[in-house]
């Protein structure tokens, strides 16, 4: 048996490599993977060449903390079994179930401070959606809905549809999802939407037939990572009403009117990324915090139902190709090992 890791080779070029399965050394352990699964968002940024030059992946994992070169393997939700361990590794870890941050390969060396053990009612396939629930709480803790609001979320991919979730949970007025395919509306609708519209055909005239009922929205969420969205958020948010930025537009740019109707309506524009919280939570919420409430959701949502398609990593260039070109059909895409 060989391990398999996954590279991006180049712009819509990838490549499985093999390689010799390592032990693990004293303060180590080897996890085997069984899912991991695809961030549509950034790694199809990666994916098309379209990060920024000079920009970390992610400044708070220290292999991503770093300018992006091809080759480089990628990916951040890998849920696998400890299946050896160093000698001064506590035996409790062999055979656990664990979360890891880490690129798509089918097997690992780590230390056990860089793994999450999995709650033993919680199956791999939920436990591999820990970053994107976790990146949700984070947008929810950033917009602080409040009871009678009404929010609208541009964007269902798997982000979208776990915010909307989330916000179902909330006694909220109405929540208006945006998403040009079908599918997702028709999931988001599962999710709690109120009310999911086709994003290519707004108009006056369907946002007054809809749950706001003629008004703007109090809450508007930005996670569709078209850049375009974004002046149609800023439009359809009410007097000092709150636009929460979660998409990464990477090398895309946005271009806004900022001159008319927006000067005059105070409306607060925030970027939310899950690397950090807010400030104002920082003395009561750490990592481990925001982790049980992860997992707490999880258990809620059952996020599994949101999985469309599944591939062994040797068919990965199948899946980025199928996200790429259809994205209509898919939501989220797991590895499988």
């Amino acid at each position: 048996m060989s391990k398999l890791s996954l590279f991006f080779e180049a712009p819509y070029k990838i490549a499985i490599r093999k390689d010799s399965i390592p032990s693990p050394n004293k303060g180590e352990v080897l996890v085997k993977s069984i899912v991991s699964s695809i961030s549509p968002g950034t790694e199809m940024l990666v994916y098309r060449n379209q990060i920024p030059d000079d920009v970390p992946l992610d400044e708070s994992i220290p292999r991503f903390n770093k300018p992006t070169r091809y080759p480089l393997k990628y990916g951040y939700s890998v849920v696998g079994e400890v299946v050896d361990i160093g000698k001064e590794v506590s035996s409790d870890w062999k055979k656990s179930i664990v979360f890891s941050f880490h690129p798509h390969e089918s097997h690992f060396i780590t230390s056990p401070d860089n793994l999450i053990p999995v709650p033993k009612d919680i199956q791999p396939e939920e436990a591999s959606f820990l970053p994107n629930i976790e990146t949700a709480i984070n947008l929810l803790m950033d917009g602080k809905p409040i009871i009678g609001e009404k929010v609208i979320v541009f964007g269902q991919g798997i982000v979208g549809l776990l915010t909307t979730s989330l916000l179902s949970n909330f006694p909220l007025s109405c929540i208006l999802t945006l998403d040009k395919y079908s599918l997702r509306r028709e999931k988001s609708l599962d999710a709690g939407a109120t009310e999911s519209l086709d994003s290519m055909r707004i108009s006056p005239e369907i946002i007054k037939d809809s749950c706001l009922k003629g008004k703007k929205s109090d809450l508007t969420y930005e996670v569709s990572g078209n850049p375009d969205a974004l002046e149609y958020a800023l439009i359809l948010t009410d007097y000092s009403g709150r636009v929460i930025i979660g998409s990464w537009y990477g090398k895309k740019k946005s271009n806004l009117t900022l001159g008319g109707d927006f000067h005059r309506k105070r409306i607060r524009v925030m970027s939310s990324q899950v690397s950090t919280i807010d400030p104002r939570f920082l003395g009561r919420w750490n990592k481990l915090r925001r982790i049980q409430v992860a997992w707490d959701m999880i258990r809620i949502i059952k996020p599994s139902k949101f999985i469309t398609n599944r591939f062994p990593l040797s068919e990965a260039n199948k899946a980025y190709s199928m996200i790429d070109r259809s994205p209509d059909k898919t939501i989220q895409i797991l590895f499988t090992y």
